[in-house]
């Protein structure tokens, strides 16, 4: 199929049926041809890690050539950045694929043709680094303050979608680089022992502020849980998923025997 009718087809599926992902997928074949590409892509720029499949990436950039101009706004919208985000973690996850939980997707539409023998859809993969926070800090936000052991820093400022903790500031593996750590206790003493190398990570909504808290360590049981929060006196487990417990203002995150107090700014 030639390009223009590739894109024709597929802007007018989009056009007919904005909030239909099935619709769009049933009348425009090359939306599972851009899917399948990303997933492949995705699979293809990962690697192993203590047995695990590990997308490092969080961000993904769907570059499409022949898209005409009144047609680029809908492959820049919101609505189809996500569907293959989505797409993306469902496909990931079902595989057993570790992979950011800030992982998003780009589309970048482009008038020019391809030219002889050239790809109309290429992939390109990276690092969204977040823009340095300069003046006051804005309203609603928070901070970690270490109330016992001993962290790179006394108190750390939530400015990132994703702030990870754990014991180290790099984590590696024979098999390559795992995470960085922005709040590390890394030095050696009986506390910051307790604290696993991978132990927690908090998301922030950078629309609403808010923050929770997520358990990423591996254990069996409750008894070994790692990650309690104390509030108002009573305290509750932060077991393993994938929403992770909503933080409050005082409250006290128990990260083995190392405390941190979560407050507002």
């Amino acid at each position: 199929m030639a390009i223009s009718d590739v894109i024709e087809k597929f802007g007018r599926a989009v056009f007919e049926a904005p909030f239909g992902a099935n619709r769009i997928a049933k009348d425009a074949p090359e939306l599972a041809e851009i899917r399948l590409a990303v997933i492949d892509a995705a699979k293809e720029r990962s690697h192993r890690v203590s047995g695990k499949n590990v997308f490092p990436y969080n961000l993904i950039r769907i570059h499409l050539l022949g898209v005409p101009e009144e047609q680029a706004d809908v492959f820049r919208g919101e609505f189809l950045s996500t569907y293959f985000a989505q797409e993306l973690k469902t496909a990931l996850a079902r595989s057993s694929f570790r992979f950011p939980d800030d992982l998003v997707i780009e589309l970048c539409p482009n008038p020019r043709l391809p030219a002889p023998a050239e790809q109309w859809l290429s992939i390109e993969t990276g690092m969204l680094k977040q823009d340095p926070v300069n003046g006051p800090t804005p309203s609603g936000a928070h901070k970690l303050v270490i109330m016992t052991g001993t962290a790179n820093v006394p108190e750390l400022v939530l400015e990132k979608t994703r702030t990870n903790i754990g014991r180290t500031a790099e984590v590696s593996s024979m098999s390559g680089p795992l995470r960085r750590n922005d709040l590390a206790f890394a030095e050696d003493n009986a506390i910051n022992r307790t604290v696993s190398r991978e132990h927690a990570h908090i998301l922030r909504s950078q629309k609403t502020g808010e923050c929770r808290i997520l358990n990423d360590r591996t254990y069996k049981g409750d008894e070994n849980c790692g990650i309690w929060i104390v509030r108002e006196g009573l305290g509750q487990p932060v077991h393993r998923n994938s929403r992770g417990t909503l933080l409050k203002p005082g409250d006290e995150i128990h990260l083995g025997s190392a405390i941190i107090r979560f407050e507002s700014v």
